[in-house]
């Protein structure tokens, strides 16, 4: 890993992890588009605090279209014990919300969603899109992209903590507030949901 970033245009370069992981957890919001739609509700941008607003325009403006652009530009390292490392993380933030996706689509709309990966995080779609940055970082040998997936998780900590789950919370009642009480924000050993 240099201190300057690396740049060069090439086939074998992060743009492959990058696109799947952009295109593919997308599928199943696709498929179960009604569903997806009833149980998130239409969320005003004039309801989101000025924290979150400023969050969600650092995620979704700066840092997922700059990594996009520089994947095309970050080779892997093939061979390397980075690139053995990294792409089964990638793989993993690549398959994490697909499942997580088919879980929200097809639980229950009055209750919230607490099977497959959502049983070991309150928050696959984003913990996995830590996942793929990381993994690329550590496949390209990055410590760009490896800062991207840091201020990736801190800014979706700040949105979920200020503005989802209290809606969620508003939404469920007791039933997410149990579910918060077993199963870790990020990732972790489900809890047994037994009280001592």
């Amino acid at each position: 890993m240099s201190l300057t970033p690396e740049f060069e245009l090439g086939l074998w370069n992060a743009w492959i992890i990058a696109v799947l992981g952009f295109v593919l957890p997308w599928i199943p919001s696709f498929i179960n588009k009604e569903i997806v739609n009833k149980r998130m509700g239409k969320i005003k941008w004039s309801e989101f605090s000025k924290t979150v607003k400023i969050v969600l325009i650092i995620t979704q403006v700066i840092i997922m279209p700059f990594t996009i652009i520089y994947s095309f530009f970050l080779p892997l390292k093939l061979g390397t014990v980075g690139f053995y490392v990294g792409l089964p993380i990638s793989i993993l933030g690549i398959i994490m919300p697909i499942i997580a996706g088919v879980s929200f689509g097809t639980a229950p709309l009055d209750k919230p969603v607490t099977t497959g990966v959502y049983r070991i995080t309150r928050n696959p779609e984003y913990f996995s899109g830590f996942l793929q940055y990381l993994g690329i970082g550590i496949s390209g040998l990055s410590w760009v992209f490896i800062l991207c997936a840091v201020a990736w998780i801190i800014s979706f900590h700040i949105e979920v903590v200020q503005s989802e789950e209290p809606s969620l919370i508003e939404k469920y009642g007791n039933a997410y507030k149990e579910y918060m009480n077993r199963t870790p924000r990020w990732i972790g050993i489900p809890k047994s949901g037994k009280k001592d």
